[in-house]
């Protein structure tokens, strides 16, 4: 399966989930699987089995022809991608306080994905460490951001900008007094390649 489907598959869970107005509990409690794991299928952090796939989709009460059907693979897709900044979708990571994220948008490229955010800290923004199965490039666009990196601490600024391997323990803060704001590249590699 690509990682571009994959993350497709995780966007409208959390999307069904909240417009049925279900708790991350109450599917995980529905799906017959922790909090934990809905939460990290839903960031695209794991990747689910294909039985948890099905308890989740059927937990959110959606027939599983309807759930699959609008998913989009990078053959039927045009050339040029157009996103409007009305139609960036906004979404939460597990455990992350004062972190806006926004979608911009999501392609698959070659035999990988690529997934684009802007990523907005408030001052006290906080959120564990955490890893992600992708390299990331963050650019600052506004801002000061304290970035660590396993033991390593990088502070940037606004125009800095850094490349690094996402499998690697790390976590941003803002280390300003206002919103620093950044644009946030994820590259998923194909799992087959």
């Amino acid at each position: 399966m690509k990682e571009d489907i994959l993350v497709q598959i995780s966007n409208k869970i959390k999307q069904k989930r909240r417009e049925r107005n279900i708790t991350i509990q109450e599917l995980a409690d529905r799906a017959g699987v922790s909090k934990g794991l809905v939460s990290q299928i839903e960031n695209s952090r794991t990747v689910p089995s294909l039985m948890v796939l099905i308890d989740i989709v059927r937990g959110l009460d959606i027939d599983l022809n309807v759930f699959f059907k609008d998913l989009h693979t990078a053959r039927s897709r045009q050339v040029v991608l157009i996103k409007r900044a009305s139609e960036y979708e906004d979404f939460e990571k597990e455990d992350a306080k004062g972190f806006l994220y926004q979608r911009i948008f999501t392609q698959s490229i070659g035999k990988g994905t690529i997934d684009i955010v802007l990523l907005r800290l408030e001052p006290a923004a906080q959120r564990p460490i955490v890893v992600t199965q992708a390299y990331e490039y963050n650019y600052i666009i506004s801002g000061q951001v304290s970035y660590r990196i396993g033991e390593e601490v990088i502070n940037l600024e606004e125009g800095d900008s850094m490349l690094f391997d996402g499998r690697l323990p790390h976590t941003p803060t803002n280390a300003g007094q206002t919103i620093a704001e950044m644009l946030v590249i994820y590259f998923f590699e194909s799992q087959d390649a």
